[in-house]
């Protein structure tokens, strides 16, 4: 059987713990930043999602991207390995 570790932590932690757990309050944001901030956010409707999902030059650029990406970060792994990992193989 396996035996499972139990961690205690450090008295001068548990003390720190209790400490910011009084000291720090819930603080509740004012009404008027929440109302703006839910008239920002906005969910397109359904169709319009699956709209965009049906879009297939949608895809293909946000694939061209993604291959873009990593490709440019292999070149970079390449061109930093020739030009740091010879040095430790001589």
């Amino acid at each position: 059987m396996k035996k499972t570790k139990t961690t205690t932590h450090p008295p001068e932690l548990d003390e720190l713990e209790a400490h910011l757990a009084g000291t720090l309050k819930p603080v509740a944001p004012p009404r008027e930043f929440v109302r703006r901030l839910r008239g920002r956010i906005h969910f397109p409707p359904r169709e319009e999602i699956v709209l965009r999902l049906r879009d297939r030059n949608r895809w293909l650029f946000v694939l061209g991207g993604v291959m873009s990406g990593v490709l440019v970060i292999l070149t970079v792994a390449r061109a930093l390995f020739h030009l740091f990992g010879r040095r430790n193989m001589a």
